[in-house]
């Protein structure tokens, strides 16, 4: 906080200083005053921090090939952070399954996205980097710096690696909000608070403080933060009005929002009712291993009117391997053929549909088995058997937490 000149004389030390920084009309200087607001130096040594902060000097960040590859450094080391004991993994959603949502969704430049809970940003990333391609002229560039992404993350951390992940993926001023995004009323969230398009993997297994639950309506609130968030999506897509497009998400959800039942089946009959729930995508399991071995999966709706049949692709194991690991992950080349179904669909070993009006009548269960998959279990191998039964104690888990925290609120 304060430093002695070569003089003598004591100023002001270099994280206060640019902790103050500040602009007249937003550029980078406000960003990095965000994010030392909130950096605490763990570095001793202030030989060893200069050592660092001259390296660091000699990067051209006018080069765009060396930011670039700043940036991919800068994701490794986020990747790196999962990988560590502690809290972190819970900021960091897998690469390939972010790039293939956003592909999906397909955002257009002059929509606005955004991600409710951005934890470092990687669906803002993914993001921005799809829409720079469509910018070819100036007012291009300036629309999709400016008045295209928006994120709100409200842990401390995440928020910081969040804000520095964009600027260093060419975001020159990242509109990352640091507070909850479930702190408005549902009621208060108007046509000026929607936007085109929503890309997000939000918290599950949570719990919300009373004050962030009194923001929803009495039948619809929940411990559950998967399904809060759930219905703050389903309100802040734009709807059709006024010549407007209705707008799309894509999202990642745990298996116990398909087969919820009580108050989700409420939420889920909302969102069939209200919403074209046009795809789910179920991700194999040991997507998110070994960090949770909670199943999966990827829900695709839009503001276009209601649900008239579900789609449900299965997203197949690579052939040979039993599940994911730590060291063996799903990559975004396995998705290419969902991407080439997406436009074309038409049933097949790993893909089915479902009228919505069947889903209604069985209490909103969206849990639904591939009709065509054969699964005997007396010849299966062991490892599957074990596979099937780790499921299925996962489910029974899910259940007993929620029952747990329902009595917990009475």
């Amino acid at each position: 906080d304060e430093a002695v000149r070569p003089d003598g004389t004591r100023g002001v030390g270099l994280f206060a200083y640019l902790r103050s920084l500040q602009s007249a009309n937003g550029d980078r200087r406000d960003v990095i005053a965000r994010v030392f607001q909130g950096v605490v130096n763990r570095m001793i040594n202030g030989y060893l921090l200069r050592d660092v902060i001259n390296k660091v000097n000699e990067i051209h960040f006018t080069s765009k090939d060396e930011i670039h590859t700043l940036g991919h450094l800068y994701e490794s080391m986020l990747r790196e952070m999962r990988d560590a004991a502690g809290d972190s993994g819970e900021f960091y959603t897998p690469r390939p399954v972010v790039k293939f949502i956003v592909a999906a969704v397909n955002p257009r430049l002059g929509e606005t996205v955004l991600d409710p809970a951005a934890g470092t940003g990687g669906f803002l990333v993914e993001a921005y980097e799809h829409l720079q391609k469509q910018a070819k002229k100036a007012e291009d560039y300036r629309i999709l710096q400016r008045d295209t992404l928006n994120g709100v993350e409200a842990k401390p951390l995440p928020y910081l690696l969040c804000e520095m992940n964009l600027l260093l993926h060419g975001v020159e001023y990242p509109e990352i909000d640091p507070e909850n995004a479930l702190r408005f009323p549902l009621r208060e969230i108007g046509d000026k608070n929607r936007v085109d398009v929503i890309v997000t993997n939000p918290p599950f297994g949570g719990e919300e403080e009373r004050g962030i639950l009194s923001n929803f309506p009495e039948d619809r609130q929940t411990a559950e933060t998967a399904l809060l968030f759930l219905q703050l999506i389903m309100r802040k897509l734009r709807r059709p009005v006024g010549g407007a497009k209705g707008g799309r998400c894509g999202m990642v959800v745990p298996n116990g929002v398909l087969f919820g039942d009580g108050l989700c089946a409420r939420i889920k009959e909302d969102l069939l009712k209200e919403f074209n729930l046009h795809t789910i995508v179920r991700l194999p399991n040991g997507v998110f291993a070994p960090y949770t071995g909670i199943p999966t999966n990827l829900l695709f709706f839009d503001r276009t009117g209601p649900t008239k049949e579900v789609w449900y692709y299965e997203q197949p194991l690579p052939e040979g391997r039993k599940n994911y690991t730590k060291t063996t992950q799903i990559q975004f080349e396995e998705f290419e053929d969902c991407l080439g179904w997406w436009n074309k669909r038409k049933e097949s070993d790993h893909a089915w549909k479902v009228p919505a009006a069947d889903i209604l009548a069985s209490g909103c269960n969206l849990d639904r088995k591939n009709p065509r998959a054969k699964e005997d279990v007396a010849h299966l191998p062991p490892d599957e058997i074990a596979a099937s039964i780790i499921r299925k104690e996962s489910q029974i888990s899910e259940i007993m937490t929620a029952i747990q925290k329902l009595l917990r609120a009475q």
